[in-house]
């Protein structure tokens, strides 16, 4: 499908779109819509929201990439869009159970779109989005699984991009902090390993497990 076989609307709702997820927000008309045409799909579990099926990225895609930078929402707050918490943010935002519910959804919806993805529809390993995306994939498996960003050198994991092919580096807080970062990541699905660093101490090397 094309963008021009949407409507306007709809077109709206797919490029807003959560990036990490792809959860969707509209009209129950127009979710549904979505869903007919293949490009939704909604989530079994409550609360039962509605998410972009791979076509329906590829689709936001393709929006995004027809559509003039959008003056209005420049001036949008950045949090009106899940991010995940890489550690590095100087103004990270409130936490809360407003946060750990939007951590709660954005993680099962990263495991609903594991299994569309993923060739054997497997769950418990990265998809091609993490792999695409190694650093926020890995906040969020941190975040999601009850650990703390860092923020402002006060303790907490921080994950940054390495040199290294599908890589990503943990550093912060405690040896016993580094162990349960490595535990998450692992149950996540993710091969971890405790390096030496020359001045910065220990650190984890991360990167999606394959099989």
């Amino acid at each position: 499908m094309t963008t021009g076989r949407l409507t306007a609307p709809l077109r709206r709702v797919i490029a807003d779109a959560e990036e990490v997820t792809g959860r969707i927000s509209g009209t129950e008309t127009q979710l549904e819509a979505l869903v007919k045409h293949g490009l939704a799909f909604r989530h079994a579990r409550p609360p039962r929201a509605y998410f972009l099926t791979p076509a329906g990225h590829r689709l936001r895609q393709e929006v995004l990439t027809a559509a003039p930078p959008p003056t209005a929402r420049a001036a949008e707050s950045p949090r009106g869009v899940f991010a995940a918490r890489t550690g590095a943010e100087s103004d990270p935002g409130p936490e809360g159970p407003a946060r750990v519910r939007e951590v709660h959804s954005a993680w099962q919806g990263l495991v609903e779109l594991r299994r569309m993805t993923n060739p054997d529809g497997a769950v418990d390993r990265p998809c091609g989005w993490e792999r695409a995306h190694l650093v926020q994939a890995a906040a969020l498996a941190l975040e999601a699984g009850g650990c703390r960003p860092g923020v402002d050198g006060s303790g907490g994991y921080v994950v940054s991009a390495t040199q290294q092919p599908e890589a990503v580096e943990i550093r912060g807080g405690e040896p016993a902090a580094l162990s349960s970062y490595a535990e998450v990541l692992t149950e996540a699905g993710w091969q971890v390993g405790e390096h030496g660093t020359r001045g910065r101490g220990r650190v984890l090397l991360a990167s999606p497990r394959r099989v």
